[in-house]
């Protein structure tokens, strides 16, 4: 994991740009892996730990609406996610993690293992389901994982 951070941080460095997370099931985990690498002050600006709905709301401005009509665990929360911590969080790179770890929650539509991303640069929002196996700790690791591994698909685009 330290490693892809690093990559991440080179390639985000590289360009000039800073990077924005927004998580809700991975609590601030990949804000902690990109700030153990040394130096991530260059290209990391904030992390947003959004748990509940209401702080996915206040802190992110995702719409009720969008809530009520997919959920949180859904690429379009993930995607409102990503939009509003770019808007609101001063970089121009975001992640947004979304997602049932388990071992509750899951639904025969979302089991435990669901996690929706997305990706945001610019005008340019990006998504994706994954549906991960495992327990809580190996959900949430796979889910940081893909995370950066979206973020440097991204920035090679």
């Amino acid at each position: 994991m330290n490693e892809l951070a690093q990559r991440v941080g080179a390639a985000l460095k590289q360009r000039g740009l800073l990077l924005v997370t927004a998580e809700s099931c991975t609590g601030g985990w990949v804000a902690q892996a990109v700030t153990s690498v040394p130096g991530s002050s260059d290209w990391f600006e904030r992390g947003f730990v959004t748990y509940s709905n209401a702080a996915k709301q206040e802190l992110l401005g995702v719409q009720s609406r969008t809530l009520k009509a997919h959920g949180a665990v859904s690429e379009e929360t993930a995607r409102e996610m990503a939009a509003g911590a770019l808007k609101r969080g001063g970089g121009q790179v975001a992640l947004a993690i979304t997602g049932i770890a388990g071992p509750t929650g899951g639904l025969a539509a979302k089991p435990v293992g669901t996690v929706c991303f997305a990706w945001a640069h610019g005008s340019k929002i990006s998504g994706d389901t994954r549906c991960f196996d495992g327990d809580r700790e190996s959900v949430r690791r796979q889910s940081v994982l893909h995370a950066l591994h979206g973020v440097l698909q991204l920035l090679e685009k």
